[in-house]
């Protein structure tokens, strides 16, 4: 024989799609259409357009079901952008067919390749109970006649525009639904009743497994050649013109070569079920909750007719969804959870952002996450489910360890732009010290469909081959959700144990973790963060969600101390289900699209919106619980909620300030200069930073020739990805904003250069501020943006000589390099920090504190003279075009201080100082509930979720060195350490992963005596 490759290959191309596929199904009737588009008479955010047939916003489904329906016809036109159109299909079932396998088989006009699907639906029964969700890669629905053998089926289809395109990153107006169209943008292509010659499905499996598993062997190997040649004869049996009558001679062809087991050393892949399910992203708040019903809906199908599947659920968040919006599906899902085929995972409450939520924020993560799957199903989540976070804090071993946590999985560090991540199962240490075993699939992917091309991959690229013969792959459509579907199954099956192939086990992730751990050979470790070199951007965009986010997560933190204060002393009652609503929104916007600032813009209408709800009624119960809590006294006092003492008010108490320092001098000779005793500052005419001086040391903090409150541009229009990217090229060009106007401003205790600049469209107002008695310069930077596809950053050039600069994470702070040693060093040019940023030599630093900003980017220059300076900037706006066109217009403020010879110490007082007001009114001295004597910071203050009036304590150690203290709770009883979930950690907790080591000498006299080590975090218990 001479056989041609090409020749046998295209065959089995072209068979399978014209031939084989089509034949799966044969139509017996087209299915009677009738819609009721739902149209909305009233106007606001997300309806908008108001009186646009088809263009309203979802009902419940009972006034779903009985809306009137009007009749329709397959072909034609329906759904407006973001509308809701309910749809009616009805058959009769022949009686001739009443013993064959029907099917309903509905194309609703979506495109199956875009993110999220976009155009999707959830069936009804007509008594309103759930048949399974409905979406373009998932287009089928059970037939359920009754006697008569009538059909009735309705489907709630969602109209949801394709905001990612082809070409894709293009500015659009679809992420609005008033900008949006209000045109029908899909088309109802097909609508029938069929039969399902199921051996004909099963050929197309069979064929496209092998298909697919040839592809990836070697040309000259004999497998791939004997899977040909079997192809090939099985195609001769086929009859083109009765493709159902002749499956079973082609199958029987294929037998020998699917029934050749997989080598003895085969790579093992473990298959799990999962849905990944942004919790918004190109599409609203709303629509995800319908996503999730419309998932959860397919996989409770799919469950019933595959005992062998198992399906991994995570983010307790829309566990909630679901139980609030349909209380039957939450049913059935809560029995799928008990049988064990439906497995939540991950323990948080949306799959987060892992690097901008603050270190408590983090903590209540899992704190909601784990108590919701506890209370709900009595399941605790042994790991961190985390795909497509974009990064992962240092911060983050510790506190998924005292979460319950053992195990961590993470996908994104795949989509690194050019170094490699070198293992992929491995140990993680966080920057305390703790590990923790951690996966990262090398399917390269969250949402596999086990084809060939991903099995194989998953195989060739692990790293850790000769110590660990096991990886993980995570299968099911995502992001849009959808998860897995039955040829996926059928795919598994058939490469469970499959020479060529590795073997794919279907299985729990609890099963994988622990044989995966069991059997590695010695697991590399990681130090430090999985930093992302990608999505750089993210740190910076939409600046108003991050500056919301930071604002609460501090306005909780003053909530629940002075709530905990008056409710201990019994002046109010705790509002504990309010403080679990405010943290549980807060949370849900932490989500790793919504924080980000990767969302379209409708995400953000509504997420600022929710922010300044919260900040308002937190500032609200602020004021009424420090009023309680100060009584009638006449003093002016002063509340301090932080956790050191700021201008004489005691840490987290109220008393009157300290007075009498030094006024402010001021100067306009050459320019401006102000002088407070400890710092002086020189601006000249341009509103720059011509000199600060530490008087202290006497230290000039610039570098010679540069000046400092610089404000620059770069041109910001990355390869893709234009709201999540910062591409290296962007800073190859810059425009300092070098020219502007200042003027002198004096005030009562304070001074302050007030500097006005214009460029392109926009504005910016800076405000430069000494005051008596402090050694920071206080800095505001006041921005009317109206610029696009640019990155203004604002840059202090410092007189240090370094290689490395701190920046503050959660619980904690992390070093970086500042040279480019490397390639990893090189691309690791933007990075993010909390609160503060410190750069020093030995015996002199400088810190930056900051009250909303995320991105950061810190070099080294040749200095004149000799030697190196050091340049800190802060990145403040990010013009993106995509997904929302008009990204960050509008104004926007941020606020900083430098503190010249800063310690770490300073550092982190100055990100406190930054982000927690201090605040008076008229009273009498607040005694602080809680004291500590030691070098520890306390981050939280709150009573215990168990309703019990205990208070928890958390604790951390923020320096990176031992600590002692000793803490101070004159109230207290008991004193127990615990876990995040305010459980004891003692031998009787079974899922306890640290041990209690905190408390060194027990609670006497109303003190308790605790040493922690380097970052560490502790949750101290105290009973009352």
């Amino acid at each position: 024989m001479h056989d041609f490759a090409p020749i046998l290959d295209g065959r089995v191309v072209r068979h399978l799609r014209e031939k084989i596929v089509p034949a799966e199904m044969t139509v017996i009737a087209v299915l009677d259409v009738a819609v009721a588009p739902l149209t909305d008479a009233h106007d606001g955010v997300s309806s908008a357009a108001a009186g646009v047939v088809g263009q309203g916003e979802p009902i419940p489904p009972a006034e779903g079901l009985a809306l009137p329906y009007e009749p329709f016809t397959v072909g034609a036109p329906w759904g407006p952008a973001w509308g809701t159109t309910w749809m009616r299909f009805r058959t009769h079932v022949p009686q001739e067919y009443g013993n064959e396998h029907l099917e309903l088989f509905i194309d609703l006009g979506g495109d199956a390749d875009s993110p999220g699907f976009q155009c999707e639906g959830l069936a009804y029964r007509a008594d309103g109970s759930i048949i399974k969700g409905h979406n373009p890669r998932n287009k089928w629905l059970p037939v359920e006649p009754d006697a008569e053998g009538n059909v009735e089926v309705y489907l709630e289809a969602a109209a949801n525009p394709v905001v990612l395109g082809v070409p894709a990153f293009v500015p659009t107006e679809l992420g609005r639904k008033h900008t949006s169209g209000t045109a029908p943008i899909y088309e109802l292509r097909r609508a029938d009743l069929v039969v399902v010659h199921q051996e004909v499905r099963e050929l197309s499996a069979d064929i496209r497994t092998l298909a697919q598993l040839a592809f990836q062997l070697p040309e000259g190997s004999e497998r791939r050649w004997e899977i040909r040649r079997a192809l090939d004869r099985a195609l001769d049996r086929i009859n083109l013109f009765d493709v159902p009558a002749t499956a079973a001679a082609a199958r029987a062809e294929l037998v020998p070569v699917l029934s050749r087991p997989a080598a003895a050393s085969a790579h093992t892949l473990s298959a799990i079920g999962h849905a990944h399910i942004d919790s918004a992203w190109l599409w609203p708040l709303r629509e995800t909750r319908r996503k999730v019903a419309r998932t959860v809906a397919n996989q409770l199908n799919l469950l019933a007719e595959h005992p062998e599947h198992v399906f991994a659920f995570p983010a307790a968040q829309h566990f909630a969804w679901l139980e609030e919006d349909h209380p039957d599906l939450f049913e059935r899902l809560r029995e799928a959870v008990t049988d064990g085929r439906v497995i939540p995972v991950g323990g948080m409450w949306v799959e987060s952002d892992a690097n901008l939520p603050g270190g408590e924020a983090m903590c209540r993560q899992f704190l909601y996450g784990q108590g919701y799957f506890r209370e709900k199903f009595g399941h605790h989540c042994p790991e961190v489910w985390l795909p497509d976070s974009f990064g992962y804090s240092g911060a983050l071993p510790q506190l998924a360890r005292l979460a319950g946590a053992q195990w961590f999985l993470t996908q994104k560090i795949s989509w690194n732009q050019v170094n490699k991540f070198p293992h992929h199962s491995f140990w993680w240490e966080g920057i305390d010290g703790t590990r923790i075993f951690t996966h990262f699939p090398p399917a390269d992917t969250y949402g596999s469909d086990l084809n060939g091309t991903n099995l194989a991959h998953a195989a060739a690229n692990f790293q850790d081959k000769g110590r660990a013969s096991t990886s993980l792959i995570p299968f099911g459509y995502g992001d849009g959700g959808g998860g897995p579907t039955r040829e996926m199954l059928m795919q598994a099956a058939r490469t469970a144990d499959l020479e060529g192939s590795p073997r794919v086990q279907i299985e729990p992730p609890q099963a994988f973790f622990a044989r995966a751990e069991d059997e590695h050979e010695a697991p590399s470790v990681w130090v430090g963060e999985l930093y992302l070199e990608l999505h750089r951007g993210t740190f910076t965009s939409v600046a108003d969600v991050k500056a919301g986010n930071r604002r609460n997560e501090h306005l909780l933190r003053e909530a629940e101390l002075w709530c905990a204060t008056a409710a201990v002393r019994e002046l109010m009652e705790y509002p504990l289900e309010s403080f679990g609503q405010w943290w549980r929104d807060v949370c849900l916007f932490q989500f790793h699209d919504i924080l980000p600032g990767t969302c379209i813009a409708w995400v953000y209408e509504e997420v600022l919106a929710e922010h300044a709800r919260i900040s308002e009624e937190l500032t609200s119960l602020i004021a009424r619980a420090q009023s309680l809590l100060a009584g009638d006294g006449t003093r002016s006092i002063t509340f301090n909620a932080a956790p050191m003492t700021q201008g004489g008010a005691p840490a987290m108490g109220g008393d009157e300030r300290l007075a009498g320092e030094r006024p402010v001098e001021v100067d306009t000779f050459d320019g401006i200069l102000l002088d407070n005793g400890l710092l002086r500052l020189r601006v000249d005419e341009a509103g720059l930073i011509t000199s600060l001086v530490d008087l202290a040391t006497g230290r000039e903090t610039l570098p010679p020739g540069t000046r400092g409150n610089l404000l620059q541009v770069h041109p910001d229009f990355p390869n893709m990805w234009d709201a999540w990217d910062i591409d290296p090229f962007a800073f190859n060009t810059v425009t300092d904003l070098s020219d502007g106007t200042a003027e002198l401003h004096e005030g009562d205790g304070e001074a302050s250069v007030l500097v006005k600049r214009q460029f392109g469209g926009s504005t910016a107002h800076q405000k430069l501020t000494l005051r008596a008695g402090d050694p920071r310069l206080h800095v505001e930077v006041d921005v009317d943006w109206h610029e696009q596809d640019s990155l203004l950053k604002l840059a202090w050039p410092m007189d240090v000589h370094t290689d490395h600069a701190a920046f503050e994470i959660e619980m904690g702070h992390l070093v970086r390099a500042t040279h480019t040693n490397t390639s990893w060093d090189a691309h690791r040019f933007e990075v993010h920090a909390h609160r503060w940023v410190h750069v020093g030599e030995p015996d002199f630093g400088i810190a930056v504190a900051n009250a909303q900003t995320y991105g950061w980017d810190v070099t080294r220059h040749a200095r004149d003279g000799g030697g190196t300076y050091t340049v800190v900037r802060a990145s403040l706006l990010k013009g993106a075009r995509y997904p929302d066109p008009r990204t960050d217009e509008g104004r926007h403020t941020f606020s900083f201080t430098i503190r010249p010879g800063a310690t770490i110490e300073d550092a982190v007082a100055d990100g406190y100082a930054a982000n927690i007001p201090l605040r008076t009114l008229t009273g009498s001295p607040v005694a602080p509930l809680i004291t500590v004597d030691g070098d520890v910071m306390v981050e939280a203050v709150k009573l215990a979720e168990d309703s019990s009036g205990d208070v928890i304590v958390r604790l951390y150690e923020p320096y990176g060195r031992r600590a002692t203290a000793s803490l101070g709770a004159d109230f207290a009883t008991s004193a127990v350490e615990t876990d995040l979930l305010e459980d004891a950690l003692t031998d009787g907790n079974p899922r306890q992963q640290v041990r209690a080591t905190a408390i060194t000498e027990p609670l006497a006299d109303g003190h308790v005596g605790v040493a922690l080590r380097p970052f560490q975090v502790a949750t101290i218990r105290l009973g009352r």
